[in-house]
Parts: C-alpha cells; structure tokens; sequence
C-alpha cells in the first residue's frame, strides 16, 4: 500500500491533478492504463474542473469504489445502495482526517472566490501553500486500507 501511496504522491507532484493521481496508483487493478486513468479521472481536480466543489482527491476516491463495487445494471438497486453506501463511508472518513470534502473549504478559500478554469503553475510555492498532497496521501491511503480490510490484496 506505501508504494501506492508514494505513487500517487509523485503523480501529483509531476503536474497530474489530485483526482488522477488517486486514481492512476490503484488503476491497474481494475485494468485500466495510465492514459486510461488520466483520462477518466481529468475533470475531478480542483474539486471537480476547478469549481472547488468536492476534493478531487476524494472524487478519485470515490472513482475507485464506483470501480470495485460499482452496479453495472441500471435495475440492481441492492447494488447501488451498497456503493452508495460505501461512498458515504469513504466521505465520512475522508471528512474526519481532513475536515471537510469540500476543496474550497479545504484550501480556505472565501465563498466568493472567483472560479477560473486555468490551473496554477506547479511552483514549490504551489505545493507549500496547499494541503492538496496531502488530500492525495489520505485519499490513497483510505483506498488501501478499504482493499487491505476486505481482503483486496490484488499488488496492493
């Protein structure tokens, strides 16, 4: 699970957003690619397109149990629920870590703030000012304590 962790660490750290980086350590699981994860996961950072909605670090988060446990038929209710559920559980220990699921909130960033599509260059600057590498550490880590506790060792 540190190799994953470290993983998505360093994919944030080379210029992917949170929302990728999470998603990118565990995608292999699944048989996704990479390019296939980059892709898939690119419109959650900065809280989903920069909105600073809910954390892309948690969005990724809930990707992967949407890909573990995600109802593949529009009628299975029963199936739903449970990755409703399971989504829930990730949100609330998600929110007792960190605070909040909210990447306005978790930046500290005013209800007024202007939203703008451009992301900010990647300075060391960046990367001090932000708890975003720290969202993506939690947010890996979460997901692999939840495989590790249901017996999910697929290289994790």
């Amino acid at each position: 699970m540190e190799e994953r962790i470290e993983h998505a660490l360093s994919l944030f750290k080379s210029g992917y957003n949170c929302a990728q980086a999470v998603v990118a350590a565990y995608a292999d699981i699944y048989g996704f690619t990479p390019e296939q994860a980059f892709r898939m996961a690119s419109s959650f950072g900065g809280g989903i397109g920069r909105m600073r909605e809910t954390c892309g670090a948690a969005c990724g988060l809930f990707m992967l149990a949407g890909l573990q446990t995600g109802a593949t038929d529009g009628a299975d209710r029963e199936g739903k629920a449970a990755n409703y559920a399971l989504v829930q559980q990730l949100a609330e220990e998600f929110r007792k870590r960190n605070g909040s699921i909210n990447c306005g909130e978790l930046l500290g960033l005013k209800p007024a703030t202007p939203v703008s599509a451009t992301p900010e260059e990647r300075t060391e600057q960046y990367y001090i000012k932000r708890p975003c590498a720290k969202m993506v550490e939690e947010a890996a880590r979460i997901w692999g304590e939840y495989l590790e506790n249901h017996s999910i060792h697929k290289s994790v």
